[in-house]
């Protein structure tokens, strides 16, 4: 792999940079934000300001009005976005719509992609991702979907429980994972203002950077027609690996934005604060600290890196995207959890955008599977081709 960026790359992200310094991170204060994420208002806003920038969904194609970007170039255009917790919001690259975008993208149908897509793209629109369910239902194991859709005529009728269903206040639509009949799973499309979705409550949770919060929602025989399949019928699961390795290493992209900026804030507050006589930064156990957060970040952004690569080749990438997420998940939060500890008070508190960095972070070693599902899951697969190559020889 070559990792030097081209031209084009390197203008995208100093742009990018720059439109978030100067656009972005003077909002972040803004009062139109609540424990549940940016407002739509406050959507809405940054959405303009990228669109005027010429930075607004840049992993769409082209043909959908996007910049077509490669993996590889999101991944530099990606941290740059997630240096801000609001700069996903403004690019309309934040979870879940960035990895909606990308599933639409490779499965829906045309008369779909007009209805939906283009104007997600255009970030006209938002969406949410329905899979995961209460116990018994599916979380980190989705073979226990619990959801069903059984067919009634030309229609399928949707029936169960989802929680933690990022973005699902305000959503315009949802892309629905239900068991068929014969135990197969298929995804559905629908309006969020169908007859039979009830969004019961928004859940309290430790992070606020997410638009519409997370959900809890109810589908009580809603009538989906054939026609709003995503699809085919059975292939839910393939299309989940579709969707969750990219999403998986998008989600590293913009969280190393945020531990790169909370190690910008510990560098420059342990460079200038006076403690027994010299700098903080001078001290060896908080230069230690220091040393070993910039080899988390560049350890991150080098699976971040490989992994974007090898997708650009056209590979699948399942174990590749599994080792980045836990290695990169693990790895930034050490970062901004170091530089909670150099920054002292200030880093408890929101003296430092570090706390807010903090508790947005913790969950991401969670969704998109937790760091335990991942390393069982490579442990099979290493098994496996160990398995394979000794019989081959």
């Amino acid at each position: 792999m070559d990792f030097q960026l081209s031209p084009e790359i390197k203008e995208l992200r100093d742009r990018t940079r720059q439109f978030i310094a100067e656009q972005v991170i003077p909002l972040e204060n803004d009062e139109r934000q609540s424990s549940h994420g940016p407002s739509e208002a406050l959507r809405r806003e940054l959405v303009a300001r990228a669109r005027t920038a010429g930075l607004l969904t840049p992993h769409a194609s082209r043909e959908m009005g996007g910049l077509g970007l490669s993996h590889v170039a999101k991944a530099a255009v990606f941290e740059e976005a997630g240096y801000s917790w609001l700069g996903p919001t403004a690019l309309n690259i934040h979870a879940p719509d960035e990895g909606n975008i990308h599933l639409m993208e490779e499965v829906a149908t045309p008369a779909q992609k007009e209805r939906w897509l283009r104007p997600q793209v255009a970030g006209n629109i938002r969406s949410c991702f329905a899979m995961t369910e209460p116990s018994p239902g599916a979380g980190a194991d989705p073979s226990m979907l619990a959801t069903t859709a059984v067919r009634d005529g030309d229609d399928y009728l949707i029936n169960g429980l989802k929680w933690f269903i990022t973005g699902a206040e305000g959503a315009d639509y949802a892309i629905v994972m239900a068991r068929m009949e014969d135990g197969s799973a298929t995804m559905f499309l629908t309006d969020m203002d169908r007859p039979g979705i009830t969004l019961e409550r928004s859940m309290d949770a430790m992070d606020s950077c997410f638009t519409g919060g997370h959900g809890v929602l109810r589908f009580d025989n809603l009538r989906i027609p054939a026609t709003d399949v995503l699809g085919e019928i059975g292939k839910g699961f393939r299309y989940a690996q579709v969707r969750l390795a990219p999403a998986r290493l998008t989600h590293c992209m913009r969280w190393l934005g945020q531990a790169r900026r909370a190690h910008d804030a510990a560098l420059a507050y342990t460079r200038r604060r006076q403690a027994f006589g010299k700098p903080l930064a001078e001290h060896e156990g908080v230069g230690f600290m220091l040393a070993d957060n910039d080899m988390d970040l560049h350890t991150a952004r080098l699976h971040i890196w490989h992994t974007a690569w090898l997708l650009d080749q056209g590979e699948k990438c399942n174990f590749e995207s599994s080792r980045a997420k836990v290695v990169c998940s693990e790895a930034e939060w050490r970062v901004v959890d170091r530089s909670v500890q150099m920054l002292g008070g200030s880093g408890v508190t929101s003296e430092s955008p570090v706390m807010r960095i903090f508790t947005d972070m913790r969950a991401f070693r969670i969704y998109d599977g937790p760091s335990e599902v991942h390393r069982w899951s490579m442990a099979r697969k290493l098994v496996h081709l160990a398995e394979k190559a000794e019989a081959a020889q």
